[in-house]
């Protein structure tokens, strides 16, 4: 007998009539109905249903010169595995010949067939093949849904669609972490990008549970890498504000300020899904006033631009911490974020709106829109959360500029003269019946 992918030199070849001492009749409910011509001595070594239908306990019918015949039942879309499968059962296979399977599909087709007649061999191999060979994703979705039904032979195929331990999540959460909050060379900042999408999608409740559930040793890492990186933005920070005033305008500066800039406002979605934002918002806000300065030391470029609407994403999210209640700041802190903040947006939103329509780079600019509405409306109720006083202040001011028209303050103006008009009226109410409470 030769190596493998060699027929066998016992003059058995499949299909000649010559040798053959049994007929395989694949046959269809569509009315196919194909004969192959083979050797007993061949199927029944490799295969348990041939072996069966063969041995003297299975009665079986003569045709064709006294030939045996076995019918072999299957459905149309499998028909060409089963031809496949026979004339697989003529080869010798020890592992030494991978390319027999022609693809993932053809290779799962013979597997079914041969798990359903019973060929060890074939299915071994057949398993190593689809075990250790990538997958297309329809390919995967095939195997999900064929291969669990065919028991502890077939499991190796799955190993790599299965659940993983937690210590070893948790390792890699640790290290994808630590490398999406450093500063790698530029060539490898797609590889950073990717493992920040990877880590949110780690911590995401979408159709399935997140992969991680943080505790207290994952929320000290993270707050951890956070400081890292949010010391190396305030270096840069600093030197800036007490650099030259086109400091900022210098390419170097750009991309490194940038880069901190787009670090810092995915890490704010990271903090968000672990309600730890506490410590980022308040370091914004003692940041605020030294970021606006050195984002209006810049020049028009293109390029300083996009580094204010960078600016303007991380404030949004920092905004929506302290609006929506989050992160819960004193009256003073909430008034001051806004005096900072608002004017600086309102100047800075027609400014990007104009480049974005004239620049040949506009797609740098491009912001989602939501972001702009969802922006609108933190700011609309930390103005509703301040005291009525302080409420008019920053109206007034709004009502006095000319770039009033983003942030639209209208709701929080409605409510607010609503509030005011009928604010005694209220009150008076709520005095008398405090006093009937207490004359009881």
């Amino acid at each position: 007998m030769e190596s493998i992918g060699k027929e066998e030199k016992i003059a058995c070849v499949i299909g000649d009539r010559s040798t053959s001492d049994v007929v395989v009749r694949l046959r269809t409910q569509e009315g196919r109905d194909d004969w192959l011509y083979c050797h007993s001595e061949i199927l029944v070594k490799n295969c348990k249903y041939f072996a069966d239908r063969l041995s003297e306990n299975w009665p079986t019918c003569q045709i064709l010169d006294s030939r045996n015949c076995v019918d072999v039942y299957c459905q149309e879309l499998n028909f060409d595995y089963h031809v496949n499968l026979i004339r697989l059962l003529y080869i010798v296979i020890d592992g030494s010949v991978d390319d027999l399977w022609h693809g993932v599909r053809n290779a799962l087709g013979i597997l079914q067939v041969a798990v359903e007649l019973g060929c060890p061999q074939i299915i071994n191999a057949c398993v190593n093949y689809l075990e250790a060979v990538t997958w297309e994703e329809a390919e995967e979705d095939e195997i999900l849904k064929i291969v669990p039904r065919m028991g502890l032979q077939a499991e190796p195929i799955l190993a790599r669609l299965q659940p993983v331990n937690q210590s070893a999540i948790v390792n890699i959460f640790v290290s994808a972490l630590r490398f999406a909050t450093s500063s790698p060379p530029p060539q490898m900042n797609d590889l950073k990008s990717s493992a920040q999408e990877q880590l949110e999608y780690m911590l995401t409740e979408d159709d399935d549970a997140p992969l991680l559930t943080a505790d207290d040793n994952i929320k000290l890492e993270v707050k951890e890498c956070v400081n890292r990186l949010l010391s190396q933005f305030n270096d840069s920070l600093t030197a800036l504000f007490c650099g030259s005033t086109e400091s900022l305008s210098e390419a170097g500066n750009i991309q490194l300020f940038k880069s901190y800039l787009t670090d810092l406002s995915w890490a704010c979605q990271i903090l968000s899904k672990l309600e730890i934002m506490r410590e980022f918002v308040e370091y914004w806000f003692d940041a605020s006033d030294k970021i606006v300065k050195v984002l209006e030391q810049g020049s028009s470029t293109t390029e300083v631009i996009e580094i204010k609407l960078r600016a303007i994403e991380v404030t949004s999210k920092v905004l929506e911490a302290i609006g929506y209640g989050t992160v819960i700041l004193p009256t003073a802190k909430r008034l001051q974020v806004l005096k900072v903040w608002l004017p600086f947006v309102r100047v800075t939103k027609p400014l990007i709106d104009s480049v974005t329509m004239n620049c040949e780079n506009a797609m740098l600019l491009k912001l989602d829109g939501q972001m702009w509405q969802s922006l609108e409306s933190t700011f609309v109720s930390i103005i509703l959360a301040l005291p009525s006083g302080d409420q008019a202040e920053v109206l007034t001011e709004w009502l006095d500029n000319e770039y009033m028209q983003y942030p639209d303050l209208t709701e929080a103006f409605e409510v607010w003269c609503y509030r005011s008009k009928v604010s005694k009226r209220r009150l008076s109410l709520l005095e008398d019946e405090h006093a009937m409470t207490n004359s009881f």
